[in-house]
């Protein structure tokens, strides 16, 4: 047993408040790093912790699909910044959504109010391998922690493009040409605002988009983009199909519009349950400031747009997982140290909140000198920890939660396959709870 009662969590991000809350909860004293009061990075905007800074989405919530099977694994396992969640969530169909401010405002109260939990205030740039340690800093990792880091683990400098979309003042919308409905009338019908477009209005915004002007990368970087967060301009510049089968596909609106059938529409979601602010989906976006404002104003609802927000590109590091990290998120030349969040490949807000509960459930087994546990490949969790750890090193990406990763035995009906998934998950993860607490 280490004679340890104490951690270090570097990163007051979605991986790194779950990880710190559960430790804390159970007993041990946290020491919680966080630089933002000091150094933002370019996506952060607040002092709250556990920020959302690209959608206000943490996606379907419906037990069938791959992300409502993994909060349901997150349920089971009393998962802290998830209850969070559900208290603050706004109208979004089948997704859970919620409001960014109250969300992160929740947790920060939570954290700083814990006896067991501490707040550094500082930014990290080495830390010590001596002691047991969560790094958690997020896929913005401060540049010289990132290569301390690198050079502990002999990682590749491993890295992506991600980007965050425009968010739109309400009071500015044209409503003539906007309805309020959800896809297939799932959940309640005003959840988006869906800003519809005829073939030549659509023809020229395409064209104005393809060869609108990006802010520039460094020239000595490969442009790398996330699929799951693809900025606009790129999705478009592989076809109009991209668009019109992707984010502007004018189907399943049962709502009817005056004259012709619309040719693409634009969603936009509710940021707030006032609904005075609305963040335009699916628009991630690399264009300037300036061409933002020209380019998305051809919409014809948004002709007078007003951006809160604007759109934006940053970079995001991630170690290469499957040299260095066990089953366990645990380095393997370093057993005191566990990785956490989107530093470790992990994709996704929910992703990250998963990997900083399942770390900080081995964390604590390993500070108490107990067996650490896995999960098999068989729930959605155990699926993602085991990606990360065992993919194929030399094409290495980032993985949010799907059914692909997900083992289960063959079934010629999806539904019944998905149910099958369902059933395995809740066994494993009942089974994983008796070894973790039963020992």
């Amino acid at each position: 047993m280490l004679n340890h009662n104490e951690v270090c969590v570097i990163g007051a991000g979605l991986a790194g408040c779950e990880a710190a809350y559960y430790l804390a909860q159970h007993g041990v004293y946290v020491k919680l790093y966080e630089m933002k009061s000091i150094k933002k990075t370019p996506a952060q905007s607040n002092e709250n912790f556990a920020e959302l800074v690209c959608s206000n989405s943490l996606k379907n919530e419906q037990l069938l699909s791959a992300s409502g099977l993994l909060k349901n694994e997150l349920n089971e396992l009393d998962c802290f910044l998830l209850k969070c969640a559900l208290k603050t969530r706004v109208p979004s169909g089948n997704a859970l959504s919620v409001d960014r401010e109250k969300f992160s405002k929740m947790v920060t109260d939570a954290i700083k109010s814990h006896p067991n939990i501490e707040i550094i205030d500082e930014v990290v740039e080495k830390f010590d391998v001596d002691k047991p340690t969560i790094i958690a800093t997020g896929p913005l990792c401060d540049d010289k922690l990132y290569k301390y880091l690198s050079s502990l683990i002999g990682d590749d400098n491993c890295y992506f493009y991600d980007a965050i979309a425009p968010i739109i003042s309400a009071d500015s919308i044209d409503y003539s040409r906007a309805f309020w409905a959800n896809r297939y009338d799932q959940g309640d019908s005003k959840d988006y605002l869906n800003c519809y477009m005829y073939k030549d209005e659509f023809d020229v915004f395409f064209n104005e988009l393809i060869n609108a002007k990006r802010v520039e990368l460094h020239n000595f970087e490969k442009l790398k983009v996330f699929e799951g967060c693809m900025p606009i301009e790129i999705l478009a510049s592989r076809g109009e199909k991209a668009l019109r089968y992707g984010p502007l596909k004018p189907v399943g609106l049962s709502k009817k519009v005056e004259g012709e059938k619309p040719y693409a529409i634009v969603q936009l979601r509710k940021e707030n349950n006032s609904a005075t602010c609305l963040n335009m989906v699916g628009f991630q976006t690399n264009l300037t400031y300036a061409e933002q404002k020209r380019v998305f104003s051809l919409i014809p609802a948004l002709k007078n747009a007003e951006f809160i927000r604007y759109g934006s590109m940053h970079r995001n590091s991630y170690i290469c997982s499957p040299k260095c990290l066990n089953e366990y998120s645990q380095l393997k030349k370093y057993p005191n140290i566990f990785i956490a969040g989107q530093i470790s490949g992990v994709e996704g807000y929910v992703e990250s909140i998963a990997s900083g509960l399942y770390s900080a459930i081995n964390m604590l087994l390993y500070i108490k000198g107990k067996k650490l546990q896995s999960l098999p490949n068989t729930t959605v969790i155990g699926a993602l920890m085991h990606y990360i750890s065992s993919a194929d090193a030399d094409n290495f990406q980032p993985m949010n939660a799907n059914y692909g990763i997900v083992e289960c035995e063959q079934c010629d009906d999806k539904i019944q396959k998905k149910r099958k998934m369902l059933e395995n998950s809740q066994l494993e993860i009942k089974r994983f709870k008796e070894r973790v607490y039963g020992q």
